[in-house]
């Protein structure tokens, strides 16, 4: 009678114990980089590119008030009308600019676009952290049609794990509730395989980056 299926598995998976190889694999290296070494390009240059490849529309500013002409221009041609700005030292940047803004909630929800900071910008693939630690919150990066961001280039690091490292380092075991890594606008091609922007999140994601090397 021939063998089922059943036991000619079992009789492969005993043959094979019995002839294990005398050297097992090296153990793998969780040590070493993954991604290879750039050398000398600019790490700004990087994250500039990779945000634009997620769909990102960016600004570079060499200055304060390079960035408040860029970003009253941004807005006047976009002509938002319901701006929220929740934390106090952006307020404070933005309060010279052309354009007026909420810093409560009482109209958010016709808001236009709303304007944050974040933890932190990750080169390798063109990302921001952002916390509930923020005066943000949760809401304002991800509940507006176009999410506007405001970061320095001393705020650059090289991959997410530094990023991480440094959320530990500056709450310690206060850790913020909530840690996201946004990585372009918000996507999904869940259905026929069609790329849908604005599918959990704002549609747009805008960058604007302040140079503050010699300040």
């Amino acid at each position: 009678m021939a063998n089922s299926s059943r036991d000619n598995i079992l009789a492969g998976i005993k043959s094979a114990l019995m002839h294990l190889p005398e050297q097992l694999p090296e153990k793998p290296d969780m040590v070493s980089p993954i991604y290879a070494d750039k050398g000398d390009v600019d790490p700004a240059l990087v994250f500039a590119e990779n945000f634009k490849d997620r769909k990102g529309l960016f600004f570079y500013s060499q200055s304060l008030e390079e960035f408040q002409d860029q970003i009253t221009r941004f807005v006047a041609e976009r002509g938002f009308q319901n701006i929220h700005v929740w934390e106090k030292e952006l307020a404070d940047e933005l309060s010279n600019c052309g354009f007026s803004f909420s810093t409560n909630d009482r109209s958010f929800l016709d808001v236009d676009c709303g304007i944050t900071l974040c933890e932190c910008l990750i080169e390798r693939t063109g990302s921001m952290i952002m916390t509930s630690r923020q005066l943000a919150g949760r809401r304002l990066s991800i509940f507006p049609p176009v999410h506007i961001l405001v970061a320095s280039l001393s705020q650059l690091l090289p991959d997410i794990q530094d990023g991480l490292d440094f959320i530990r380092k500056k709450y310690g075991n206060k850790l913020p509730s909530m840690i996201s890594l946004i990585t372009g606008a918000s996507r999904t091609a869940d259905i026929e395989k069609t790329l849908v922007l604005g599918a959990h999140g704002p549609k747009e994601l805008v960058l604007f980056l302040i140079d503050d090397a010699e300040a």
